[in-house]
């Protein structure tokens, strides 16, 4: 079928390359008009928190979402005159926002006055209109405005992602490629068919994520992972595929049967590791909260799309590239000296592949082991930078009422009757709730409000932690099951806890119940296609358990770096007790497919080595020497890549550029370049082992044990 294609693609090469230079250009245009429709939101649908933003916003005009905070500050005391200016500045500068409605300014200190303006808004609307609220409010002299919330906070960290992104790209990641693809690939013109096939994914994965934006709110996380993994993953599958051309040029003249062939082989592999990226990050699709999903439409559109080039712009390139463009401009000694350096180290693993693999385990499992000590957060205002004009708004107002400021927790108490709230025993536990939450530690302000109809009543409570800091989750969860339930509202009342802490708790709780059932599926279906890919019942099962070891590392790492101060210490990284609640469910997903991405170049090469005859040990060092070099660049281009995250200045993307980083680097060394050489060195045949029944199952040809003696021991 590849060979059909191939042929069929270079048969109308001129074609692919205009839809891939449309693609390019549409979407290179495209993404200069995406950042504004890209919004975090962390709302779970039919959950309490949701359920209470819903009635917020159709019965008291508030949506959290779309809520501002302006904070006013003066050097001078704030007296009731001031106070009264402030008021009239505010109503002035809120008509000009559609359905906002401004709060009454309230002192917060000597020198601080703040208000709160509730609107209809959704959060991508909210953070539209941010500038003009700015523009619109004129203080009294000497008095300074600072507008702040969720939405404007997000509006100025939007240059930020971009300007971060921009480093980490061009200062970076596209350095280390260029250096790594010319150590690699030689002084050649085939150095920049990488980076011609990165662009064109990219683009093309970017105007994708353009029209999804205007259907669904996606994260702002979105541009920057589709950017760099989309560099990763077009330099893994260039350097794959170029190589194995250049071995196909030796064999045979015509440059088109080259490609043909090239295609068969490494062209299979690209193809069965872009399915495992693929599949890995489908698990992502299937978390029933938004924010996950709207990661997951970004991460899973970038593999299918470098697959998509991978099968049709690849070939055709190297058609146009030809012998002459790929060709080396320097002696070729090194590529020699290389496969000396992986020969001798596959024969060091096979003579002894019990210390290797006993040294890679222990290891790993040390590594990972700070794992147990994992702490999750929906999130927090204190991992971004403190200079930005919303986030110093911000911090005046926590400094003086609490961090709970900026998302207040809200309950909702819904009597089910109009003019319910009027009711004595709801007037009565409602009085007593107050009188609890006043008690309650964790409470620094609290404020009461009742819709137009009586049915609803509202308490918003400010707390004196940020709403993704333990104390305000666990304030919720104090709530829920302890505070609400006790102080005796009649039958029929209905007690909603909403707000951003409780919204947190409901993304922490719905994702993470969801999360191990999707990876037992994501690893059920993975096995079937790497026993098609590999052509063995062992095999597969190496590999899973071997990328679930490289994860847990990945997540050690997160504590010692981020938990544990090593990274602030050591690389003046953020410091948390906690790591963002979305990370460890992406850098499963993500890390699951890009490592076996070097599995199935790996792997792949020595199953190919085995049917033409070479003993198990031959055969794996085969794979090795052809692979090893490959693997490790690829590797190193993807650790430059992920580390434009980590120099980034949001918390959340440098977790999760360490964590990938992490992964990948030990991936690439302790996993395919230790440990599965050694563990294929002790299972011996049963390496290669696909009985008759199962392979018509798989429809692939058979692999018994009885092919051949079991000469598995490395000799030169």
């Amino acid at each position: 079928m590849l060979e059909r294609m191939t042929r069929r693609v270079l048969r109308f090469r001129y074609v692919v390359v205009a839809f891939w230079l449309a693609a390019l250009l549409a979407g290179a245009f495209a993404s200069l008009h995406l950042r504004p429709l890209l919004a975090n939101g962390f709302g779970v649908p039919h959950s309490d928190s949701q359920i209470a933003a819903g009635i917020l916003t159709r019965h008291f005009g508030d949506r959290s979402d779309g809520e501002y905070l302006v904070v006013f500050s003066d050097d001078r005391p704030a007296t009731p005159a001031v106070r009264s200016q402030v008021q009239a500045a505010l109503e002035r500068a809120v008509r000009t926002v559609p359905s906002a409605r401004a709060g009454p300014v309230e002192p917060a200190g000597r020198f601080l006055l703040y208000a709160a303006i509730d609107s209809r808004l959704d959060f991508a609307e909210a953070k539209r209109e941010t500038a003009q609220l700015s523009r619109s409010l004129h203080p009294p002299a000497g008095v300074r405005a600072y507008v702040s919330g969720q939405a404007a906070i997000q509006r100025d960290l939007d240059p930020v992602f971009s300007s971060d992104l921009h480093r980490g790209e061009f200062e970076i990641a596209l350095p280390a490629a260029l250096a790594v693809l010319l150590l690699v690939l030689g002084a050649s013109a085939v150095v920049t068919l990488p980076l011609v096939f990165a662009g064109a994914t990219i683009a093309g994965t970017l105007g994708l994520v353009f029209a999804f934006a205007h259907a669904t709110v996606l994260s702002t996380y979105v541009t920057n992972l589709v950017e760099l993994i989309g560099l990763a993953l077009a330099v893994d599958y260039s350097l794959l595929v170029v190589s194995r051309f250049r071995e196909e040029l030796q064999a045979v003249d015509d440059v088109t049967e080259a490609v043909v062939r090239t295609m068969v082989t490494a062209g299979r592999s690209v193809l069965f590791s872009g399915a495992t990226v693929t599949l890995g990050l489908a698990l992502l699709l299937f978390i029933p909260v938004p924010f996950v999903r709207s990661l997951g439409i970004g991460g899973l559109l970038i593999p299918v799309v470098s697959v998509a080039a991978a099968s049709t712009l690849l070939p055709v390139l190297l058609v146009l590239y030809g012998r002459r463009g790929t060709a080396h401009l320097r002696v070729a000694r090194g590529s020699g000296r290389h496969r000396r350096f992986w020969h001798r180290l596959a024969g060091t693993i096979m003579r002894r592949p019990l210390v290797f693999l006993a040294a890679g385990t222990v290891f790993l499992l040390v590594a990972a082991a700070p794992a147990l000590a994992l702490r999750l957060t929906p999130g927090s205002a204190d991992g971004v930078p403190q200079t930005l004009p919303a986030v110093h708004g911000f911090d005046l107002l926590r400094h003086a009422l609490g961090a709970g400021a900026l998302s207040p927790t809200q309950i909702v108490i819904d009597t089910r009757r109009r003019y319910g709230a009027r009711g004595i025993g709801e007037r009565t536990a409602a009085h007593r709730l107050v009188t609890r939450l006043r008690a309650d530690s964790e409470v620094v302000a609290l404020r009461t409000l009742v819709d137009p109809t009586r049915r609803y009543e509202e308490l918003v409570v400010i707390g004196r932690h940020e709403y993704g800091q333990p104390p305000a989750l666990a304030f919720v969860r104090r709530l829920r099951t302890r505070t609400v339930p006790g102080v005796g509202f009649p039958a029929g009342t209905r007690v909603l806890v909403g707000g951003g802490a409780a919204q947190g708790l409901d993304f922490i709780e719905r994702s993470y119940g969801a999360f191990p059932w999707l990876v037992l599926a994501v690893l059920g279906l993975t096995y079937p296609l790497l026993l098609r890919a590999f052509r063995s019942l062992l095999l597969p099962l190496k590999a899973i358990l071997l990328n679930l070891l490289s994860v847990s590392a990945s997540y050690g790492m997160l504590v010692v770096f981020f938990r544990w101060g090593l990274g602030a210490r050591v690389f003046d990284l953020y410091r948390f007790p906690q790591i963002e609640g979305w990370i460890p469910i992406f850098l499963f997903a993500l890390l699951f497919g890009l490592s076996m991405d070097y599995e199935v170049f790996l792997v792949t090469r020595m199953r190919e080595a085995w049917d033409e005859g070479l003993t198990n040990g031959h055969a794996v060092a085969e794979g090795l020497e052809r692979t090893g070099r490959i693997v490790t660049a690829a590797a190193v281009i993807m650790v430059a890549a992920f580390a434009g995250f980590v120099d980034g200045r949001i918390a959340g993307l440098q977790e999760f550029g360490l964590g990938l980083a992490v992964a990948i680097l030990i991936d690439a060394t302790i996993i395919r370049v230790l440990l599965v050489p050694s563990l294929m060195a002790v299972l011996g045949r049963w390496n290669w082992w696909l009985p008759d029944r199962i392979a018509r199952l798989a429809r692939v040809e058979a692999s018994p044990l009885t092919r051949r003696p079991d000469r598995s021991c490395y000799r030169h």
